[in-house]
């Protein structure tokens, strides 16, 4: 059995059946007899964009229901909650109407008599395994493809954080997903590398932590599985003397401490021009001082606990290790006090400068409520100061500069970069990493591929005998 708890609280929500590997065969099993046997192989591009669309109109039903459970299920607040339910809606709707876009195209094969073409099937059998950061949302940017795109699949959650994903299951069955299309595991990572390991599976997608994507990669190698890895990053926020101040600190504020910074493209490393560096710390401070922390439910409530005690003593273990380092700590650094945090996970938002590059705190995903500030000369030392880490998922450029912004993003390393923003993404845009933070793309037209198969049909319509052999 496995304790769902509430951040904020400490307390138990729900209490869940872990599958046994005997289980993992069966639903494994399950999506190959439904892929190679049954109905849901026979589906049109047509039908499958249909059940989508019908998926997301439920979860426009169900939009406050499941914002309620995401946010006591993870800490974050009721309206980060709203906003990701309305951003899977979105992707589902996405690729209903991407669905039956595709056609393949033809190939002009030099020839009046032949029609080339190519065309692209499902992979198969999928296993997709979700983090615990954005349960739901990170689901549906791997199930909303996968079945538009024909495939079955296997769904695990993380174990910390899996309501709305069983929730989402069940909405799919009432959409009317064939039996075996969809099959849900609940259960901890000695599941999911069963999953992994399943001689059936045809392609696996995980998202989370390094170390575990590369175990995935090298046990997906036995069999020569697809995989699509997204694995985190270490972000740069660069901020350039010329830029609008005031926007760039609030963006600076969100895009370090939404969600507790426990999120993949969280802008963990500010990188600040000498000009105006030392205002924009002290800035910064004053203003991460003043984040309200509390019960995410609370309307009043900026930002809310971090997912679990043992994350929270990891985060905290990174804060020792800069302090250790010599960067000095400016704001937060400790667990925020009263009575209302009794039992809960709460951090408050912390800010170093001081920082270099050589220390673990600024080099390593430290996924919490935690930003570190480095100092930058000119335009070449910040690219050199951006680029200088094994990640490479996302970044942002501040600057009043047009050239100077397209420059630098040109030359960022990073798989989304943004000018003058922070956090967007769009469904209809494709989303990954470049180094260490991962291998394929999630959402856009390559999020659809990454779950197809690409095939050559080549037709002689009037074939004649060309004597090959003369015997």
């Amino acid at each position: 059995m496995v304790d769902v708890l509430n951040p904020a609280t400490g307390e138990v929500i729900a209490t869940l059946a872990a599958a046994s590997r005997a289980e993992v065969d069966a639903a494994v099993r399950a999506a190959r007899r439904a892929f190679d046997e049954g109905p849901w192989r026979r589906t049109t591009a047509t039908e499958r964009g249909a059940l989508l669309r019908r998926t997301a109109d439920l979860l426009v039903r169900d939009r406050e229901e499941l914002a309620r459970t995401e946010s006591l299920d993870t800490g974050k607040t009721l309206g980060e909650g709203r906003i990701d339910i309305d951003d899977v809606t979105n992707v589902f709707r996405y690729y209903a109407d991407l669905a039956d876009k595709d056609a393949g195209r033809l190939v002009d094969a030099g020839s009046a008599t032949v029609v080339s073409r190519i065309v692209h099937e499902p992979v198969g059998v999928c296993a997709l395994i979700a983090p615990w950061n954005y349960p739901l949302l990170q689901m549906s940017w791997k199930v909303a493809p996968a079945l538009a795109a024909g495939n079955t699949v296997v769904l695990k959650p993380s174990e910390v954080t899996p309501l709305t994903t069983i929730k989402l299951v069940a909405l799919l069955e009432e959409a009317g997903t064939p039996d075996g299309v969809v099959n849900l595991l609940l259960g901890d990572g000695q599941i999911g590398a069963a999953m992994v390991e399943h001689p059936a599976v045809d392609l696996v997608s995980f998202t989370g932590g390094y170390a575990t994507g590369e175990k995935i990669m090298t046990a997906a190698a036995k069999g020569v599985r697809r995989v699509a890895l997204e694995l985190g990053g270490k972000n740069p926020n660069v901020v350039f003397a010329d830029a609008d101040y005031e926007t760039a600190l609030d963006y600076a504020l969100m895009a370090a401490f939404v969600h507790s910074g426990q999120v993949c493209s969280a802008g963990a490393r500010l990188i600040v021009q000498e000009g105006i560096h030392d205002r924009f710390v002290a800035d910064l401070a004053a203003r991460a001082d003043r984040i309200r922390v509390g019960d995410p439910l609370d309307p009043a409530t900026e930002t809310g606990p971090l997912v679990s005690a043992q994350h929270r003593a990891k985060v905290e273990s990174y804060i020792e290790s800069a302090l250790k380092d010599g960067a000095t700590l400016r704001a937060g650094g400790k667990r925020p006090e009263g009575p209302e945090y009794d039992g809960g996970f709460f951090l408050r938002p912390t800010v170093f400068s001081d920082c270099t590059r050589d220390m673990a705190v600024v080099r390593e995903e430290v996924f919490g409520p935690v930003v570190t500030v480095e100092r930058f000369r000119d335009e070449a030392d910040a690219i050199a100061l951006a680029n200088d880490t094994e990640y490479g998922l996302a970044g942002a450029v501040w600057t009043s500069d047009a050239s100077r912004a397209q420059r630098v993003a040109g030359a960022l390393r990073h798989g989304t970069v943004w000018i003058n923003d922070y956090h967007p993404y769009l469904p209809q845009a494709e989303w990954g990493g470049f180094g260490k933070s991962g291998v394929g793309r999630e959402l856009g037209p390559s999020g659809l591929a990454e779950y197809q198969e690409s095939k050559h049909i080549y037709q002689n319509i009037d074939p004649v005998p060309q004597h090959w052999f003369k015997g």
